[in-house]
């Protein structure tokens, strides 16, 4: 069974009568044509036929299918190493929220379900066709998918223009795009896994933080932790991003990293989210024993050596005033820590403490999810 109802070259698509793809698009549609849908495929192949000329050596798709997950996408257009995404919208003359988000889903889920889109640019684009003239944007909504584009009938042609000046190409097979298999990527518990055991983050298939960027980011904490420790300064970095951008698995991939370059750090990854933790330690536990002849009380013992609960941490650096052993520590979900009247309050409160002194690693990393979080800390 075909995953779309129509594809071809844009070239090919161009020189096609309307009349003949209209009939292969019915052809393989599997329900009673209704008149809507059939106007809206009159009206979509007249404004691509226009908007799409000057794109000739590009592959059109009609009503694609996203593996297992079911969704249809109007209309997929792959030139230049890029695969854009286009749901059409005719007669309307607004871009509606719940069609930006219909299209982005779009996005997410050929990234997340889509073997060959886990790292190729996807870029969103709503068209609505009688709507007015909307601002491009360059910016990303995450590693390898844009924003959403809105255009209406006679801007698409330089939109497509406009991202294929501003964002990096690839190489996309459209038949091997079309006939990609389902292929989730791995879990942050699967990723944690592959660096645990010592593999490059490039080997790591995973969308929500692409290889190249998890690299730059370790090389550029990994230079500063080594001046800091030249000078014999202490230091904090924060890692920020949206959602599902990797900040987590970066934050993994740092600690364990640093394991691996200087045991004598004590590099420790702290998190409030229990069950994160501990189905993080007993994961690692079971790997580590599985490949190797470690027993599993040692690797236990291993893994919660650098994976703890932050507020253990905290409850055992509040009850000295020697600094800890960990030279360097990585928060994840740093947004959530507490100011320093916030804390004293609650120790008061739940812990029965009225005064104390808060000893420090050299080195914190603190990932959160805005750039701005980090004021808080010091409001």
């Amino acid at each position: 069974m075909e995953r779309s109802y129509y594809n071809a070259r844009v070239s090919d698509f161009i020189e096609e009568t309307p009349h003949s793809i209209l009939g292969k698009l019915t052809e393989n549609h599997p329900f009673a044509l209704e008149d809507l849908q059939r106007n809206s495929w009159i009206a979509e192949i007249n404004i691509l036929k226009r908007e799409l000329r000057e794109f000739e050596e590009g592959h059109i798709i009609f009503e694609y299918t996203i593996p297992r997950v079911g969704s249809r996408i109007d209309i997929v257009l792959i030139h230049q190493g890029i695969v854009f995404l286009i749901e059409c919208k005719i007669g309307e003359t607004q871009f509606p929220r719940h069609a930006i988000n219909q299209v982005t889903d779009y996005a997410l889920d050929l990234q997340d379900f889509h073997e060959e889109s886990h790292r190729t640019l996807l870029v969103p684009i709503l068209m609505a066709s009688r709507a007015s003239s909307h601002e491009f944007s360059s910016t990303y909504l995450k590693s390898n998918i844009t924003n959403v584009q809105c255009c209406n009938e006679k801007t698409l042609h330089q939109v497509i223009m406009e991202s294929l000046a501003s964002f990096p190409h690839g190489n996309v097979s459209p038949t091997s795009w079309m006939n990609s298999c389902y292929k989730p990527t791995p879990t942050i518990i699967e990723a944690a896994q592959a660096l645990y055991r010592n593999h490059s983050v490039e080997n790591i298939s995973r969308n929500d933080a692409s290889a190249y960027n998890l690299t730059r980011t370790t090389q550029a904490i990994d230079e500063i932790i080594e001046s800091t420790k030249c000078k014999r300064e202490k230091a904090i970095c924060f890692i920020t991003g949206v959602p599902g951008a990797g900040k987590t698995l970066a934050g993994l991939n740092i600690a364990i990293d640093r394991q691996r370059i200087d045991a004598n750090e004590h590099a420790v990854f702290l998190s409030g989210n229990g069950p994160l933790v501990a189905v993080l330690q007993e994961a690692l536990a079971r790997d580590q024993q599985q490949h190797s002849s470690t027993k599993k009380t040692e690797a236990t013992r291993k893994a919660k050596e650098f994976i703890q609960i932050i507020h253990h941490f905290r409850d055992d650096a509040i009850a000295t005033t020697k600094a800890p052993i960990e030279k360097v520590a990585i928060f994840d979900e740093a947004q959530r820590a507490w100011t320093l009247p916030m804390l004293e309050s609650f120790m008061r409160r739940k812990k029965g403490k009225t005064s104390f002194a808060m000893s420090e690693p050299e080195f914190l990393i603190s990932v959160m999810d805005r750039h701005d979080d980090w004021q808080s800390l010091f409001a």
